[in-house]
């Protein structure tokens, strides 16, 4: 139930902006170069309680809104399938999806390697395994453990993976989630990974949003929708069952309810190498805020830990964990973002009186990233200005922890892939803009690192070369961006550029290596811009709640301050400049296309929100009040109305062509914005395009064809916009 999403590669990826006048050319500029841009006819904007003409599109699976959807992709794909550029693009970007070379992602199950993949002969993927020594070889012997293909042919359903929870230590009997075409909702089934195949009258959960973890061996505790209608407003679980092995869920005894007004209520288990195991629940009163309850010997307890915390580990019987806000306990004071460890017997035995011991304190231009337990240490990717770095934390016998830096390349995004609690061996990727993502093997107890795999190089990056600036923001903040630019590129701002970030939910944007985005555009001589923002996890806690609520418009201006830079450089003009985002960097992209309309020629609007006045109301809008806030308050609707693109449009503007994209399975937004935003559109006579795929939930499609279609729509529309 994480955040939104990111979406632009592999990795994955997306951006934001501020109010005031539209924006005037920049110095140097001619006219002309808007001369894309279309004046729009008369049509009333939607205001607070005004009367919404396409409420009706909010119908997600309607037999109305579907022939709608259906009539936009029938304008829409002749004209960017029928271009020159889209044959190619798309040729090159499903080679490159279904590449054979590409990294198999580990995951370590029982002493093996286990993997998810998908290619031309296996569309929706096979879950595999191999052993240690065959995965570190060129050419690894993999069994197929389970063939989604053949399962989805048999049961007659579009199964999309969605990952397998195995009961530690024996990791043999595990809890396989699928869904259909990708949506959030899911069902859960118990595998057997020694038999290769489904638990005869094993657990079997139906679809639904829900949880699940192991409580042992024969009992599960599960959130879910119990009867109708026991969802909260967003559209999750708030109760608790304990399911047992061979009772009809009918049986289920409740441990644990929330409120209707929370976001979510969720059960999970944590383990370590040493045999120590916390079976907690987490109530979600808002997106950011969170009580956690430990089942302790006298029953289920609340944790004494701040309500916006996260909970990240146990290792060495250390519940590991990071204060998203000041916390001042039994005499200590932690930063947000920081590192802190805390006793898991000690907390069992009083939950109300604990005693945190500090793992690490970040710096002002630091954050930690992720974090994973091995045996005895912690592995954690941190960032020190976006740059990325691998740590191992050890315990000592006095309760604090030493510290040894890994030797990884610089420069470079530090993503950790896996670990296994029966020793100190792990997994972590490094990835960068123009060298291929390398999948390093890492062994803690040693702090040894060494290559494993390396990704066959996608593309040619000899010609291009990366680059770090920062941009002023209206008030004064410095805001870092990465630019990737042809070594010899000409200041002479007519360099075809496109500008991406997400700012949002804490999720840091952090240099990638994208084959797709390398062979459709940088190859071809593009320009690609990505944009730390704030609202985003780069610097921490505070670089994200310096944009929340009614203060987001920060966000706005910080992505405005990115665009003007670049051109300031004279690296590119509006002309040639395009940006994208998708999700919540969808929101972005629209308020750039309302505030800034004169600033971009192409705006790439992914999977988004854009309707904020009724986003509450439209799928899982409602878990994201703590990051927009609510039209229930006064001021923030009010501020909602000033930014919410579906309601900004307006008559007489110049606005750029944009490409708007969607899917129907997205349960998460919904396409119900994406559709609104299209359909006022129209109604002004602003040429735009709208495109809708019909599987793959809250992203670009639920297989790589269908998302390698995606992204040859996207970059022909680039092309079309920026290089011609």
């Amino acid at each position: 139930m994480n955040s939104i999403i990111r979406s632009l590669s592999a990795v994955a990826l997306i951006a934001a902006l501020a109010f005031g006048q539209n924006l005037a050319l920049p110095a140097g500029a001619q006219s002309s170069e808007l001369s894309a841009q279309t004046t729009v006819a008369q049509a009333p904007p939607v205001s607070p309680g005004g009367v919404d003409p396409f409420l009706w599109l909010e119908d997600k699976d309607g037999a109305r809104s579907m022939a709608w959807v259906k009539t936009e992709n029938d304008k829409t794909l002749p004209v960017l399938q029928g271009d020159p550029h889209y044959a190619t693009l798309y040729a090159d970007a499903l080679k490159i999806a279904q590449a054979k070379g590409r990294i198999p992602v580990p995951s370590i199950i029982h002493g093996a390697i286990y993997n998810f993949w998908q290619d031309d002969q296996h569309v929706r993927g096979i879950f595999r395994r191999t052993t240690p020594s065959s995965y570190a070889s060129a050419s690894p012997q993999w069994t197929t453990v389970l063939d989604l293909d053949a399962l989805a042919a048999s049961e007659k359903a579009n199964w999309v993976w969605e990952g397998a929870d195995c009961y530690w230590p024996a990791e043999q009997r595990c809890l396989v989630a699928l869904s259909d075409g990708g949506e959030d909702a899911r069902t859960i089934r118990e595998f057997d990974l020694g038999t290769r195949s489904f638990v005869p009258n094993g657990f079997t959960l139906s679809r639904g949003k829900q949880q699940a973890a192991w409580e042992d061996a024969n009992t599960l505790l599960v959130s879910r929708e119990w009867n109708p209608g026991e969802l909260t407003s967003s559209g999750y679980a708030y109760i608790i069952k304990r399911v047992k092995r061979g009772q009809p869920l009918s049986s289920a005894v409740e441990v644990f309810r929330g409120e209707k007004s929370d976001v979510s209520t969720d059960p999970f288990t944590l383990q370590d190498g040493s045999g120590n195991r916390a079976t907690m629940i987490r109530r979600g009163v808002t997106f950011f805020t969170s009580q956690y309850y430990l089942f302790t010997p006298r029953g289920l307890q609340r944790l004494a830990v701040p309500l916006k915390a996260d909970i990240r580990s146990l290792v060495g019987g250390k519940i590991i964990l990071s204060p998203n806000e000041n916390w001042t306990v039994n005499g200590q004071s932690f930063t947000p973002g920081a590192l802190v460890a805390v006793d898991l017997a000690a907390a069992k035995a009083d939950p109300a009186h604990l005693k945190p011991q500090l793992v690490y304190a970040p710096g002002p231009r630091e954050s930690i990233d992720g974090v994973q337990a091995t045996r005895s240490q912690l592995l954690v990717a941190l960032y020190q200005n976006v740059r990325g770095r691998g740590m191992v934390f050890s315990p000592r016998a006095n309760g604090t922890w030493s510290s040894r830096r890994l030797n990884l390349p610089d420069n470079a995004a530090v993503n950790l892939v896996d670990s296994d609690l029966h020793n100190g061996n792990a997994f972590l990727q490094v990835t960068s803009f123009l060298a291929p993502t390398t999948l390093w093997a890492v062994n803690t107890s040693t702090g040894s690192a060494s290559v494993e795999k390396a990704l066959p190089a996608q593309f040619n990056a000899s010609h291009d070369a990366v680059e770090q600036h920062e941009a002023t923001s209206k008030d004064g903040t410095k805001i870092p961006y990465f630019i990737v630019h042809p070594k010899n590129m000409k200041l002479n701002r007519r360099n075809p550029t496109v500008i991406n970030a997400y700012g949002g939910f804490q999720i840091s944007e952090t240099p990638f290596y994208s084959g797709t985005l390398g062979k459709l555009w940088l190859e071809r001589g593009g320009v690609f811009v990505l944009a730390n923002i704030r609202g985003g996890g780069e610097f921490g806690p505070a670089w994200h709640e310096a944009g929340l609520k009614t203060n987001r418009q920060r966000i706005y201006d910080d992505f405005y301050a990115v665009g003007q830079d670049v051109v300031a450089r004279k690296i590119t003009s509006p002309r040639y400049l395009g940006i994208e985002g998708g999700s919540n960097g969808g929101l972005l992209m629209g308020v750039e296309f309302t505030q800034h309309p004169s600033m971009w020629n192409a705006v790439d609007i992914q999977v988004p929100l854009l309707d904020m006045l009724r986003y509450e109301k439209i799928q899982a809008g409602a878990s994201w009040v703590g990051e927009y806030g609510s039209v229930s308050v006064p001021a923030e609707q009010a501020f909602l109305a000033k930014i919410s693109p579906y309601n900004n449009l307006r008559a007489g503007t110049a606005y750029p062509e944009p490409f708007i994209w969607t899917t129907t399975k997205d349960d998460r937004v919904g396409p119900q914005h994406a559709r609104k935003f299209a359909a006022m559109l129209s109604a002004m006579q602003v040429p735009y395009l709208f495109y809708e795929v019909t599987e793959g939930g809250h992203g670009s499609g639920a297989n790589l064809k269908e998302r390698a279609h995606t992204s040859a729509l996207e970059w022909t529309y680039f092309t079309k916009k920026l290089m011609e």
